[in-house]
């Protein structure tokens, strides 16, 4: 019998078949694996970003939508929210409740309410304005505040990258 997190996931990922959404696709790494999928985000418009796709791979853990999912690019992404390793770090994606070093509201943090599309939404958000106050990449963070000649030109070589490899 299939849990409630994977007959969740086969709804939301049928849902996102029948009614794509602008700035992502999204699909299953493995048929058999309803918990790994294969994400492209494509580069928001008027953004540095702006004409990369960006592959990532979004792990469910067995208990979703208690808990956040993890977002990791494995197209290579230099972004003050991104860590070295692709990790991406965003408030919605951090477990549910108080904050342990206070910087976020609860509110701010996971809620089963979220969504594939909602968590892709504010990955592309994050493309588009960038958190600098809280980096998971604090050199890119601090290129972006102090060079931003030199982040740009990092950036632009991520998105051609992701162009050959589309």
């Amino acid at each position: 019998m299939a849990s409630q997190a994977s007959l969740l996931l086969q709804k939301q990922l049928k849902d996102l078949c029948k009614h794509p959404v602008d700035g992502f696709s999204a699909g299953l790494v493995d048929e058999k694996n309803i918990f790994e999928w294969s994400v492209t985000i494509i580069g928001p418009p008027d953004t540095l970003y702006e004409g990369g796709f960006f592959n990532a791979i979004m792990t469910f853990p067995q208990n979703y939508p208690n808990s956040p999912p993890s977002v990791r690019f494995t197209s290579d992404m230099w972004h003050p929210n991104v860590y070295s390793d692709g990790r991406v770090c965003i408030s919605i994606l951090h477990p549910p409740g108080d904050d342990p070093s206070g910087y976020e509201l609860a509110s701010e943090r996971w809620t089963p309410v979220h969504t594939v599309e909602s968590i892709m939404l504010s990955i592309i958000s994050m493309l588009s304005g960038p958190n600098d106050e809280s980096p998971a990449n604090v050199e890119a963070a601090k290129e972006w505040r102090e060079k931003r000649d030199e982040f740009k030109k990092k950036v632009s070589r991520c998105v051609r990258k992701s162009q050959e490899m589309f």
